[in-house]
Formats: C-alpha cells, sequence, structure tokens
C-alpha cells in the first residue's frame, strides 16, 4: 500500500503534468463558441490569409460552470495584461470577419 502525503501544506494541490507533445501549444487566430443547456465548445481556429478553408486545430467542451471560470480568469489575465503593458489594441469588428493580415494582398 503506498503512503499519503499527510502534509497539510501540499493538501489541495493538483499535480499537472503537460507532455512534451503539448507544450509548444496551437497557434489559433479565431475562435468560435456554441452552448447547449449542459456545455460550452470552444473550437480554436487556425485561418490563413488567401486559404479559403480554415481548420479546427482544438476543441475544448467546458461545463456552463467552468467556463464561467474561464470567462472570469480571461478577464483578471488581461487586466493584467493592460496593466503592465497598456491597453490591448481592439479593431471594432464585432462579426468576426472580413480578415485583414495587415500586409499587401498578393496577386498571382
Amino acid at each position: 500500500m503506498q503512503e499519503q502525503d499527510q502534509n497539510p501544506k501540499n493538501a489541495g494541490k493538483i499535480d499537472i503534468e503537460l507532455p512534451e507533445d503539448m507544450a509548444e501549444g496551437v497557434y489559433a487566430n479565431l475562435a468560435m463558441i456554441a452552448h447547449s443547456n449542459s456545455e460550452f465548445v470552444l473550437d480554436f481556429i487556425r485561418i490563413m490569409p488567401g486559404v479559403p478553408k480554415a481548420k479546427v486545430k482544438s476543441r475544448v467542451v467546458l461545463t456552463p460552470e467552468h467556463a464561467v471560470r474561464l470567462l472570469q480568469a480571461l478577464q483578471d489575465n488581461v487586466a493584467k495584461y493592460e496593466s503592465m503593458h497598456g491597453p490591448i489594441g481592439r479593431n471594432g469588428q464585432q462579426d468576426g470577419g472580413p480578415y485583414n493580415f495587415g500586409g499587401p494582398v498578393g496577386e498571382a
């Protein structure tokens, strides 16, 4: 039988493992969110200039309670970021498109 750690300062701590193949992360420049009465689905998408088809790179499914915690954590982290680095630019696009990647438009 394995002995459990009875140290009170370790109570409530979770050992989180980050596998090497996930450590680099996945780049996404678009997110789409859907929900039902029991879950939120976050699709993280990479859209590239000149490519008519985008690809979902990651999907995360959350309970409504965890979606609220994620929202609060994002708000907290954005506020901390802005207090250190200044306001994050907001380009005013509400619908998510059209996508302007900031460079010249290529022609063939």
